[in-house]
């Protein structure tokens, strides 16, 4: 799988082409065809094949290497465009001396004079579009923008209307020329977001920096951040402390202060001092490349309604041409005193308004804008075909630990029973909880606050949703929730604590219970009043008991909770509230390796970035970077102001091209209106899409 740049691909409906028919070639596995960012994603044994193919089809395209694209000078607009510029000014020249010297050279023999003078001024301006159409008729391909074209303008020539003849190619090449300005100026601004990729880093070897590629450094190795430097990649701060500015990343304009022990993500940028860091892991692996590639391949999941738009221009364009025809026979041969200069005349018109290029341009350029706003505001959405999704969305379900709270345990309280001490209950627990990851286990270790001797752990046996089993001391220990004591038949005082406990049993005899203290995070109570206010009903989904469970709950004013659940009662509950939905969309928002299951489940499924396990952001349609809840109701907003342009876009085309085809149909509008129609109408669709960038 590889990902070339795609030069001179200035039609989504071209890129739809050759997506199309590359898509049946034996040689190639797959391809996706990224017109807003004009690249292809291809896995093929044979490129030299694709690249005939592609000519084939689209002769002016050429397929680039992506290193050899960004080793390329950037040029300004004038200069990339100066042929055409040329051209047009030559166009000009030779229109206006047409029409001022229009009543001499009409009285020429044969008017030559007049055919001359625009016929050198038209060939100037659209030879590469009267050509491109012929080439593409010999290969069979009809009904695209370039074929409209050509049949209006040279029908305007067979019925005498050479002056707009000229000046309708004239217009259009020059609204081709905006088009094209506007789209590469929309794929740099979506770009320019993702420039975050760093170029170097500071690699420490033998007490020395040296300037290194970031892809050459490998886990465990120490790099050096000076200030102003972007840090290459994600690691622990072992030295040193500054302010680190994560607005790239995560979209929070306020820098963070950064110090030892503290974990960095690559892409951010180290303000003010020197840090020292242990690489935890490859650049591959690490946050600014998750970024880029998520955002990038974003476009290979499209949404209905771009799907919807690439199959109505296929069809429709077909069906304009057959309509104008109808419309230049039909009049003259059912009516008297109607002439087919008239009609003829007319039905260019239609042809001209018709051209589908404002939406087939505009729509892939909003979707894109609206991925790459959210990127640039720590929310990275897999495709736009989940931004869509968003807008549908009625119940949003947290996990609770590490997704509403911050997952930062500490042993607030140890409670004894049957003779035990704190110190023996905390020891043996942390003894059996000792090769656990579990944010509650690393309390337990920290509050214990001495080495493991491991020679002392005999047997560990972890059970899910439960607790653990082990041999400590040759003492079988247990250390989990209410129900492991029932499950193992041990008798105890207490069933309902409040808060998060840990209840210890030494063989067979109940120890007693530590109390695990978990706090919100700063904007949990702000991201379910914020969805609320959308009328978008809130649920907590938490493996804690009842009475910690109704605690947050409580704090949050949440709309409902679950409580004492296991990974696969998770899923049933999300089932049970997708068939509740009526329609509407469930969104479910998780971080931890047991949350991948109810993460896949869910219409949406949202995971935290920053601290989340790889198999939930793998498995997630959308990620959240900065890990904050309240970016649930951000993604939320920029996803229906996604969907809005892109309907705003088709609404206004559609209505302003059928208001025309109708005056063009009657004789009111003229070609001078009907390259309004067509080309003005996509040039305000596209600075229309553009418009998502900002929000």
């Amino acid at each position: 799988m590889k990902k070339y740049k795609l030069n001179n691909l200035d039609c989504a409906s071209c890129a739809s082409k050759i997506e199309n028919s590359l898509a049946k070639l034996e040689e190639v596995k797959f391809v996706n065809v990224n017109f807003a960012n004009a690249t292809m994603t291809i896995d093929t044994d044979n490129l030299e094949k694709v690249k005939i193919h592609i000519k084939k089809l689209e002769p002016e395209v050429e397929v680039e290497d992506l290193d050899a694209e960004k080793a390329t000078i950037s040029k300004s607009e004038l200069v990339e465009n100066k042929e055409t510029i040329i051209k047009t000014v030559l166009g000009i020249c030779f229109l206006i001396i047409g029409m001022v010297f229009e009543n001499q050279i009409h009285n020429t023999p044969f008017h030559i004079g007049e055919y001359l003078v625009f016929g050198i001024g038209y060939l100037i301006v659209g030879w590469e579009v009267i050509s491109s159409a012929f080439k593409n008729i010999v290969r069979g391909q009809f009904f695209d923008e370039k074929f409209l074209m050509a049949i209006a303008t040279l029908g305007a020539f067979a019925i005498d209307q050479m002056p707009e003849a000229v000046a309708v190619m004239l217009f259009y090449v020059v609204g081709e020329l905006f088009q094209d300005i506007a789209v590469n100026r929309s794929r740099k601004s979506i770009k320019a977001l993702l420039e975050i990729k760093p170029e170097f880093a500071n690699l420490v070897i033998n007490g020395e920096s040296n300037k290194v590629s970031p892809e050459s450094i490998q886990v465990g190795d120490t790099i050096i951040v000076k200030a102003g430097e972007k840090i290459p990649l994600d690691g622990e701060v072992i030295d040193g402390d500054s302010f680190v500015d994560t607005s790239a990343l995560t979209g929070e304009s306020v820098p963070r202060k950064m110090k030892k022990n503290d974990l960095v993500l690559s892409g951010t940028i180290n303000q003010t001092g020197l840090l020292t860091i242990k690489v935890t892991k490859l650049f591959s692996e690490s946050s600014v490349s998750k970024i880029l590639e998520l955002v990038e391949n974003a476009s290979s999941k499209k949404a209905e309604t771009e799907k919807f738009i690439t199959t109505f221009a296929k069809y429709y364009t077909p069906v304009v041409v057959i309509s104008a025809l109808l419309l230049a026979i039909l009049p003259p041969l059912l009516f008297s005193g109607q002439t087919f200069t008239e009609w003829i005349y007319r039905a260019l018109v239609v042809l001209v308004i018709s051209c589908p290029c404002a939406l087939v341009i505009s729509i892939p350029l909003g979707y894109f804008g609206g991925i790459g706003s959210a990127s640039r505001k720590g929310i990275l959405v897999k495709g736009s075909n989940f931004l869509d999704a968003l807008t549908q969305v009625t119940t949003v379900v947290f996990d609770k630990t590490g997704t509403l709270t911050k997952g930062e345990f500490k042993v607030s309280e140890v409670v004894t029973s049957n003779g035990f001490s704190e110190d023996e209950i905390l020891e043996y627990a942390a003894y059996a909880e000792t090769n656990s990851n579990h944010p509650v286990a690393k309390s337990i270790s920290e509050a214990f606050a001495k080495n493991i001797e491991k020679q002392r752990i005999k047997q560990v046996e972890e059970i899910s949703g439960h607790g653990i089993k082990a041999i400590v001391d040759e003492k079988k220990v247990l250390a989990g929730n209410d129900k492991l004591l029932h499950k193992e038949n041990i008798d105890h005082p207490v069933c309902n604590v409040e808060g998060t406990v840990v209840h210890v049993a030494i063989d067979t005899v109940y120890a007693g219970y530590i109390i695990i203290s978990d706090t919100l995070k700063d904007d949990a109570i702000k991201a379910i009043e914020e969805l609320r206010a959308k009328n978008i009903q809130t649920v907590m989904l938490t493996g804690d008991n009842q009475f910690a469970a109704a605690a947050f709950a409580t704090k949050l004013n949440i709309d409902n909770y679950f409580f004492e659940l296991l990974p696969h009662d998770k899923v049933k509950h999300i089932e049970n509230l997708m068939i509740e939905s009526k329609g509407g969309k469930v969104a479910f928002v998780g971080d931890g390796i047991n949350d991948a299951p109810v993460i896949a489940r869910a219409d949406v499924g949202i995971a935290m970035g920053a601290l989340g396990s790889d198999a939930a952001i793998e498995t997630a349609d959308v990620v959240l970077m900065t890990d904050s809840p309240s970016k649930v109701a951000t993604a939320i907003d920029i996803a229906k102001t996604t969907r809005n342009i892109v309907w705003q876009n088709i609404y206004f085309a559609m209505g302003v091209k059928l208001i025309f085809i109708v005056l063009g149909v009657f004789g009111i509008a003229t070609m001078w209106e009907a390259v309004f129609g067509d080309m003005g109408v996509a040039l305000i669709a596209v600075f229309n899409a553009l418009r998502i960038l900002k929000k």
